[in-house]
C-alpha cells in the first residue's frame, strides 16, 4: 500500500470513530510508522509501506479509534518546545501549563542566584524540567506520590538533560524541615463528581492525577496550609487553577496573612489558570514541622 492510500484510508477510519481531527491525528499515526514529518506524507506519497508498516499503522489506529489518546498511542508530547515521553502513568502535559512555567521563570530571573524550585505532584517532571532546562544554575526538587510517575519523570529528566532531584511521597512530607525560593504545583483538581463526565480521551489518564476531591479544593487546602513554612521569606507560590477555582483559591491563601500579593493570571486562550502569591520579605516564618 502506498502512503498516500494509506493516509486516506487512515482517515477514514478515524472519522468513523468520530474522532475529533482525524485528518491531524491520521497524519501523526502515518508519519510515525514511517519515520517522516506529517508535512512530508504528500512528497514521498508514492512511496510503499511495508507489510510490518501496514501493521503497525492498523494497531495504532485502533488504539486512537478507542479514543486513547493520541499522545499515549504514540508514546510522546512536546511541551515547552522539549520532548517527553507520556503514557498511562501520567497527565498529557497541556499547553495551559507553560503559562506556569513562563511566571515561575520569569520569578525566578529576579530572585537569587541559584534559586532552589520545587514541583509537587510532578508526574511527568514537564515543569521541573522546564524549569531547570530554562534555568541551568536553578537546584530542582520534584515530588510525587506515585512511583511510576516518579520513573516517567525521571527518564524526561534524563532524556532533556536535566539534573533534578526526584522524591516519592505525600505533598510535602518528603522535603521536611527544608526551603525554596519557589513552589510549583498543577495539582488534581477535578471536582470527583465530574470525573465520569471528562472527555473520553482524558478518561484514558490516571485519576489520581486529576481527582481534587469532592469539591476539587483537596490539595490547595493542603498546599495554602503547608508551602509557607516551606517558602523563603519573598518567595513564590505558583498553582494551575481548574475553570473557576480562582476566588477560592485565592482566598485560601489570602486566609494564610502571610503573603504580600496573590494575583491570579490568564494562558493563551483568556482562561484564568495560575495564581501566585508571594511570601511577605519580612514574615518571621515558624520551623518547619519536622
Amino acid at each position: 500500500m502506498r502512503i498516500c492510500h494509506a493516509l486516506s484510508q487512515a482517515i477514514g477510519t478515524l472519522e468513523a470513530a468520530q474522532i475529533p481531527d482525524p485528518s491531524t491525528d491520521a497524519a501523526r499515526l502515518l508519519a510515525a510508522v514511517v519515520g517522516l514529518q506529517p508535512m512530508e506524507l504528500s512528497i514521498h506519497g508514492n512511496k510503499t509501506l511495508t507489510q510490518r508498516q501496514e501493521r503497525r499503522l492498523s494497531t495504532l489506529l485502533l488504539q486512537r479509534a478507542s479514543r486513547k489518546p493520541l499522545q499515549y498511542v504514540l508514546g510522546t508530547q512536546h511541551f515547552y518546545g522539549l520532548p517527553f515521553t507520556v503514557n498511562k502513568y501520567v497527565l498529557i502535559p497541556r499547553p495551559e501549563t507553560e503559562t506556569l512555567c513562563e511566571l515561575a521563570l520569569s520569578f525566578m530571573r529576579n530572585t537569587a542566584a541559584f534559586p532552589k524550585v520545587l514541583d509537587l505532584c510532578t508526574g511527568s517532571g514537564a515543569i521541573a524540567v522546564v524549569v531547570k532546562h530554562e534555568c541551568p544554575e536553578a537546584e530542582v526538587t520534584a515530588v510525587d506520590t506515585s512511583r511510576d510517575a516518579l520513573r516517567v519523570a525521571r527518564r524526561n529528566a534524563c532524556d532533556n538533560q536535566a539534573a533534578i532531584r526526584f522524591l516519592q511521597g505525600d505533598l510535602l512530607a518528603p522535603i521536611a524541615g527544608e526551603r525554596f525560593h519557589c513552589i510549583l504545583s498543577n495539582p488534581p483538581y477535578v471536582e470527583r463528581k465530574l470525573l465520569q463526565t471528562l472527555q473520553d480521551e482524558v478518561l484514558f489518564e490516571p485519576a489520581i492525577a486529576l481527582d481534587g476531591g469532592a469539591d476539587g479544593m483537596d490539595f490547595y487546602r493542603r498546599i495554602a496550609r503547608e508551602a509557607p513554612l516551606h517558602l523563603y521569606p519573598g518567595g513564590l507560590l505558583g498553582l494551575e487553577i481548574g475553570d473557576g477555582q480562582g476566588d477560592a483559591v485565592c482566598a485560601l491563601l489570602a486566609r494564610q496573612h502571610c503573603f504580600t500579593s496573590i494575583t491570579r493570571h490568564r494562558d493563551l486562550q483568556g482562561v484564568e489558570r495560575v495564581v501566585l502569591a508571594q511570601m511577605d520579605p519580612h514574615v518571621q516564618i515558624p520551623a518547619s514541622p519536622p
